[in-house]
Formats: structure tokens, sequence, C-alpha cells
């Protein structure tokens, strides 16, 4: 099969080289974040527990890590939109979540972008050769201590993605709005505490054809932060139409 990632848009292209820019950062560098609470708790981000055990260090690292992948597409009216996920009712955690395409760290993983374009495909069978990874985001912290980075990619051709669900694990693949996490209209949210700490947790809630979904935890914090990142004049507006596929 031929490289079908090449970038047709000259729009793509620009939003691809604007987010190249973001630099990221160095496990040393994560580590500082973390361990220094400098992460900003606003978008749902908790602070690891401090504690010998709890503290992120550079040995354990990389099993501590996990990595989504936020892949971004412009549709065929020039909106800018992402994939993301339904989690399979058949996992113990979290089923019926919607969520970003990802997972663990492996040990073969060269890099995070490596995790990421392993995960996509493991998951949702999305070729890496269709995806441009451009930029990693600052590493949000899940409930059961993980840290959690962002991966942003670019799918030039979304034509060439034929989904193929690993059931077991995701019971549907969609597509929303790069908007809907800029508007206001049907986002709610929460102020919670876990281990004496206080954080805020983010919905946002829309219906389709197919149902209704709630996008809420870690994926909402990920996904209210990264549309700040440019999107190159790309028109937005708040219309949600699905694309659709499932188990």
């Amino acid at each position: 099969m031929p490289n079908k990632g090449g970038f047709g848009s000259r729009t793509l292209q620009r939003l691809a080289e604007q987010l190249q820019c973001f630099k990221p950062l160095s496990p040393v560098e994560e580590l500082e974040n973390i361990n220094g609470h400098n992460i900003d708790s606003n978008f749902g981000i908790i602070d690891p527990l401090k504690g010998e055990n709890e503290q992120f260090t550079c040995a354990n690292w990389r099993e501590r890590r996990a990595v989504v992948l936020i892949c971004r597409f412009e549709d065929y009216q020039g909106e800018l939109r992402v994939i993301l996920t339904k989690r399979s009712m058949r996992l113990s955690s979290y089923p019926g979540d919607v969520a970003l395409p990802g997972g663990k760290m492996e040990e073969g993983d060269a890099d995070d972008y490596a995790t990421a374009l392993r995960e996509a495909m493991k998951e949702i069978g999305l070729d890496s050769r269709l995806v441009q990874v451009v930029a990693n985001l600052e590493p949000f912290i899940s409930q059961n201590q993980l840290r959690v980075v962002p991966v942003l990619g670019l799918l030039a051709k979304i034509e060439y993605f034929r989904p193929v669900l690993k059931c077991d694990e995701v019971h549907a693949v969609f597509d929303v709005l790069l908007a809907m996490f800029l508007k206001e209209d049907n986002h709610r949210c929460e102020e919670r505490a876990w281990n004496s700490r206080k954080y805020v947790f983010h919905c946002f809630d829309f219906e389709t054809e197919q149902g209704a979904f709630t996008i809420c935890g870690l994926t909402a914090s990920i996904l209210l932060r990264q549309p700040r990142l440019p999107t190159c004049g790309f028109h937005v507006s708040l219309a949600i139409s699905l694309t659709f596929n499932s188990c």
C-alpha cells in the first residue's frame, strides 16, 4: 500500500507546520512539572500523591505512561474534526465511556508517537501511514496515577480510513467537530475531590441520530485544552454530524 499521508490541503499543511513548533517535554521536564505540581488542575488534571511509592521517577516513567492520539482531519466542508471512540461494555474499567484512541506504552515502543500509532491501529484500524504526528501536549495524570500524554496527529485523507474495530476494547468509532470544545452550550463542569485533592470534572453532552453521548473526565479535559492550539483559520461551528462505525 502506498503512503497516502501526503497533505493536499494547504490549510492542513500550515496547521502541521504550526503544531510542529510545539516542543515535547523531556521525561525530566515532565517530572519537574508533575512532581512540582505545576500542571493546571482547572482542566481536571490530578496531581500525584505525595510519598515515596507514588512519586514519578525516571526509573518508572515508561511503565506508568500511557498515550492517546488526538487525530484531527478536515471534512468535506472544510471543518476541523477529531476522531473518538466509545469503549466496549466488556471492559472492566470505564465501560461505555467516550475516549481517544490510545493505551499504555509498551517495551518495544520507541517513543510516544509510536505508542499512539500502534494503539490507534490496534483499536480502530487506523493505518499509521495515513497519519502525520506533529506534537506532544503536556501530560495529564489519571486517577490510577498513569501519566497520559496526548499526541496530536493529522489525517490528510479521511477517505482512505476504513475503520476496523477491536470489539473487545472498542464498541464504536466516530468524529465530532473541534468547535464543540470551544463553546459553552453543551459544556458542564463541577468541582470534585479525590484523595483530599480538588479538581474540575468536565462533561460535554450531545445527541445524534445514533443516540446520546457524553464526553467527560480526562478525555474532556484533554479535548478542552487542545483546541487552544492553532487552527490556521479553519471555519468552525457547533453543528455535530457524526460518522459512526460500530461492532
